[in-house]
C-alpha cells in the first residue's frame, strides 16, 4: 500500500447530501441520485485546463458539519455526494454546497475494506492523528479511487 502525503487548500464541492440515519446502503442512493441528475451541476463542475473534471468527491463529517470524524467509532455522520467547484458557485434547488477547510492529507488508493483500516494502523504506528473526516476522492482522469486521511489543518 502506498501512502502519499499531499497539502490540498480549502475547496467547495456541490452534492447531494445524506447521513447513516436514512439506513443502510444510503451512499450508494445518494451517489446514484447524484449522477442520474448531473446535468443540473455539470456546469459548476471544476475543471483542469484541458477540460476534465477536477475531481469526484465522497465527503464526510460529524453531524455538526465542522467536518470532524464520523462519530461512534466511523459509524454516524453525514456524505456528500458531489463535484468540485468553484467557491462563489451558486447550488442550484435539491443540491448542497459544503466549502472543506484546508487540510494536509494522507492519501491512498482505495482498494479494499481493509484499505481503512491499514491506514489508520499506519497512522498509529507514525504517531499522527486524525484530524478531521475522511474523505473519498474518484479521479477523473485514471478513474481511481482514493482515501483521503486528514493529518494536519492548514
Amino acid at each position: 500500500m502506498k501512502i502519499e502525503r499531499i497539502v490540498k487548500e480549502s475547496f467547495t464541492v456541490i452534492g447531494i447530501e445524506g447521513s447513516t440515519k436514512e439506513g443502510k446502503n444510503f451512499i450508494s442512493k445518494l451517489w446514484e441520485k447524484a449522477n442520474n441528475n448531473f446535468v443540473q451541476i455539470a456546469s459548476l463542475a471544476k475543471k483542469d485546463e484541458n477540460g476534465n473534471l477536477v475531481g469526484i468527491w465522497g465527503l464526510m463529517s460529524d453531524f455538526s458539519l465542522s467536518f470532524q470524524p464520523w462519530e461512534d467509532n466511523f459509524s454516524k455522520g453525514l456524505y456528500l455526494a458531489g463535484v468540485e467547484v468553484d467557491d462563489n458557485a451558486i447550488s442550484p434547488a435539491g443540491w448542497v454546497k459544503w466549502t472543506l477547510p484546508g487540510f494536509e492529507y494522507l492519501v491512498v488508493e482505495h482498494g479494499s475494506e481493509a484499505t481503512f483500516l491499514s491506514v489508520i494502523e499506519y497512522m498509529k504506528d507514525h504517531a499522527l492523528v486524525l484530524e478531521g473526516a475522511i474523505h473519498d476522492f474518484n479521479s477523473p482522469l485514471n478513474h481511481k479511487g482514493y482515501m483521503y486521511f486528514p493529518i494536519r489543518r492548514l
